[in-house]
């Protein structure tokens, strides 16, 4: 089995630097999916209320064997469910959901300023953290701005934040942000559709390495320290997308992809996000 790097977070625990994301896995193969993924070695699996497949997520554990303490669980709370009593509702329905007694890690899932309820939210997490809901709290989609006002007021950084990042979209700002405060980057959609799989940069370096293309970008991925959650429901696709921890991008190969950065966005601006 691979062995993955696991990334330390500031509150002492450790996360899967490389993980299985469900997102868009429709709830009737969920379970299959992860089952799978856990078999052939992941033990990060990234969930959400908002992706209807939680029930998913709970099978494919228990179909696995894999033991509940070897497996990093992360759900997040949707934009209609923030304040204190909607966001504990949506904590614990997901607990019973998945069918576990604590979730690793749970996440705001965009940070919707309009509505001005990530703050409170962010203090009811505190408060469900503290009396073990979670190990761990964090976000998904903050810009600098929002972190900014949750540490401020509560004294406390998330351990991670999950934002869009593939070789066309770097977000090298956010990044270096998060390496000042402690926090881990997260990529989603971190092959950015394929749309870069045929750049030059990528292309040379999959034919240097006999790798694929989602495999260099990969790797890229965790060369630069991110964290990372491909998504496939295909076993072999999981298998390859796992396979990224025997070859090394050269310098010159994450300068050369380090220039694909066009700042181009697949999902929302989260500055202006407010889907309920």
């Amino acid at each position: 089995m691979t062995d993955i790097p696991r990334i330390p977070l500031r509150d002492g625990t450790q996360i899967p630097q490389l993980g299985f994301g469900i997102w868009q896995v429709p709830q009737d193969i969920a379970g299959e999916a992860v089952r799978s993924a856990l078999e052939i070695g992941y033990r990060m699996i990234d969930g959400a209320y908002l992706y209807m497949n939680e029930a998913g997520l709970g099978e494919g554990l228990c179909a696995s064997g894999v033991p509940r303490d070897e497996v990093f669980i992360t759900t997040k709370v949707w934009n209609n469910e923030q304040g204190r009593a909607k966001a504990r509702a949506s904590v614990e329905r997901s607990l019973k959901t998945i069918g576990v007694e604590q979730l690793d890690l749970v996440l705001i899932h965009w940070p919707v300023p309009s509505q001005d309820l990530y703050l409170e939210t962010w203090q009811a997490f505190i408060e469900m953290r503290d009396e073990g809901l979670m190990r761990s709290i964090g976000t998904s989609n903050f810009n600098a701005d929002h972190l900014e006002r949750i540490i401020a007021e509560t004294g406390e950084a998330p351990v991670l934040n999950q934002i869009e990042l593939n070789p066309e979209l770097q977000q090298p700002e956010m990044r270096a942000f998060h390496a000042a405060h402690g926090i881990v980057t997260q990529a989603w959609t971190p092959l950015g559709n394929g749309r870069s799989f045929e750049a030059e940069p990528i292309a040379k370096a999959a034919a240097r390495t006999g790798k694929s293309p989602a495999q260099v970008i990969l790797r890229w991925h965790i060369q630069l320290g991110n964290a990372v959650i491909p998504r496939s429901v295909k076993p072999h696709r999981q298998a390859k997308n796992l396979d990224v921890f025997d070859f090394t991008l050269t310098d010159a190969e994450m300068a050369d992809i380090a220039g694909l950065d066009v700042g181009l966005r697949t999902g929302p601006d989260p500055s202006v996000f407010k889907m309920m």
